[in-house]
C-alpha cells in the first residue's frame, strides 16, 4: 500500500470528508485517516440532522461560507440523486427585547439584509399564526429564512467519502494518527500500529482529538465538550403533528443565554422531534467521556426549555444521544498553519456551529492545498488571533 501522498487529512467528519473530496477532485494524491469508520457516532457529526441557514447571527464572515456550502450540497445532490439539504425554512426567535441590533436575532436580520437573503420579520401574532406549534410570548419576535433548514449529516459525510474515493482518494478507516514529524519535503504521520505515512501537506481535522494529536498550544487552546440531543415524542393531535412535520428548524434565543435552545421539525412522520441546548464548556476527554444521556438530562431539558415553548411535545424523551463540540476560546472557527510545522494546516474546531459551513471550508482548504486563489477569505479564522501563543495565519 502506498505510504507517500500529496495530502493527508486526519479526521473524516464534516470538514475532513469535504476536504478529501475537494482535494481528490483537484487531482491531488490524497489519503484520509480516521480512527473510526465514518460516518460514526463518536464525534461531532451524527444524530441525523444539523441546522443550516445562510443569514448567520454568529458573524458576517460566516455568510459566504454558508452560501457556498448550500451551492456545493445542491451540486452533490444533482450528481448523486441523494437528498442532503432539506429546505424546511429556519426560524430564529428571540424573547422580549431580543431585537436589539447586537442580539443574535438582530445580527441574523442584519446578515440577511447585507447579503440580500430572503427573509421575513415576524411579530408574536405572526409566529403563532404561521407556526402554531411555537408558543411565542406576546413580546417575542422572529426572523424566518425560507432557504434555511437542515442537513442530513451522516448522508453528507457518506456522500463526500463516496465521491472522494471515486476521484481517487484513499480512505484509511480504523487507523489512529498518534504523532506528526516534519521530514524533508513533508510530514510523517505515525499511526498507532507503527506504520508511517508521509505527505507533502497535512490537514488536521480531527475535532475533539485534535488537541491531543497536535500537543501544545492546541491541547490547551481547544476544549472538547460533551453535548446532548433529545428526541421527544409528539402528542397525536393532527393539527400540531402536521405543523411539526411541515415546520421549520428553529433557534430560540434569550437574554439569559442558558435558556437558549434549538430544534428540528419531525422527520419521522410526526412521531418525534429533536431538540437540544448548548452545554457549558466543561472540558472532557473524548475517549473516556460519559456517552450515555440519562432520563434526568431529558427531564431537565424538557422542564428548562421545552415546557411552555413547544406545543404538542410530551415530556418522556423517546431517546437521547451525546456528541462532542470542540470549542475555541472565542467560539469562532480555528483554521490556520501550525506554529512549528509549516506543512500542517489545522482545521479544528468548529465550536459547535460548523457543519453548515463544512462543504465550503473543505473547498477553501483544498484550494489552498492545490495552490489556487482563495475563493473565500478565511483570514478571520486565523489562529494568530489567539493571545495564548503567536501563531501564523
Amino acid at each position: 500500500m502506498a505510504n507517500r501522498f500529496d495530502v493527508a487529512i486526519i479526521g473524516l467528519g464534516a470538514v475532513g470528508s469535504a476536504t478529501l473530496l475537494q482535494a481528490a477532485e483537484r487531482g491531488l494524491d490524497c489519503v484520509g485517516i480516521d480512527r473510526f469508520v465514518p460516518p460514526h457516532i463518536w464525534g461531532s457529526s451524527h444524530g441525523e440532522t444539523r441546522i443550516t441557514r445562510r443569514a448567520i447571527g454568529e458573524g458576517l464572515a460566516y455568510v459566504p461560507l454558508a452560501l457556498r456550502s448550500h451551492a456545493i450540497w445542491r451540486d452533490l445532490e444533482a450528481r448523486t440523486g441523494r437528498t442532503l439539504l432539506t429546505a424546511s425554512g429556519c426560524l430564529v426567535l428571540a424573547e422580549g427585547g431580543g431585537r436589539a441590533a447586537d442580539s443574535f436575532l438582530g445580527r441574523t436580520i442584519a446578515a440577511a439584509e447585507r447579503f440580500d437573503i430572503d427573509h421575513e420579520q415576524l411579530d408574536a401574532d405572526a409566529i403563532r399564526h404561521r407556526f402554531p406549534h411555537f408558543a411565542a410570548g406576546d413580546a417575542d419576535h422572529g426572523c424566518f429564512e425560507p432557504g434555511g433548514g437542515y442537513l442530513h449529516v451522516e448522508r453528507c459525510i457518506a456522500t463526500n467519502l463516496m465521491l472522494a474515493r471515486a476521484a481517487g482518494g484513499l480512505c484509511r478507516f480504523g487507523e489512529t494518527a498518534v504523532a506528526l514529524d516534519p521530514v524533508t519535503g513533508g510530514v510523517a504521520i505515525e499511526l498507532a500500529g507503527g506504520e508511517r505515512i508521509t505527505a507533502a501537506q497535512v490537514v488536521v481535522a480531527a475535532g475533539s482529538w485534535a488537541g491531543a494529536l497536535l500537543g501544545e498550544p492546541f491541547a490547551s487552546l481547544l476544549t472538547p465538550t460533551r453535548q446532548v440531543m433529545h428526541w421527544f415524542p409528539l402528542d397525536p393531535v393532527p393539527a400540531l403533528a402536521a405543523a411539526w412535520a411541515d415546520g421549520p428548524t428553529f433557534i430560540w434565543s434569550h437574554a439569559d443565554r442558558t435558556r437558549d435552545f434549538y430544534g428540528f421539525p419531525s422527520i419521522d412522520g410526526g412521531c418525534t422531534i429533536k431538540t437540544a441546548n448548548e452545554q457549558p464548556p466543561v472540558r472532557v476527554t473524548p475517549d473516556t467521556m460519559h456517552r450515555t444521556a440519562g432520563p434526568d438530562e431529558a427531564a431537565a431539558m424538557y422542564a428548562g426549555h421545552v415546557a411552555g415553548r413547544l406545543r404538542g411535545v410530551r415530556a418522556d424523551a423517546a431517546r437521547s444521544a451525546t456528541c462532542l463540540y470542540t470549542q475555541s476560546p472565542d467560539a469562532h472557527f480555528a483554521i490556520g498553519g501550525h506554529p512549528a510545522m509549516d506543512r500542517v494546516l489545522v482545521a479544528s474546531p468548529c465550536s459547535g456551529h460548523g457543519f453548515k459551513h463544512s462543504a465550503a471550508i473543505g473547498e477553501a482548504i483544498a484550494q489552498r492545498l492545490a495552490g489556487e486563489a482563495d475563493a473565500i477569505d478565511l483570514a478571520g479564522f486565523a489562529l494568530s488571533r489567539f493571545d495564548a501563543v503567536a501563531l501564523p495565519a
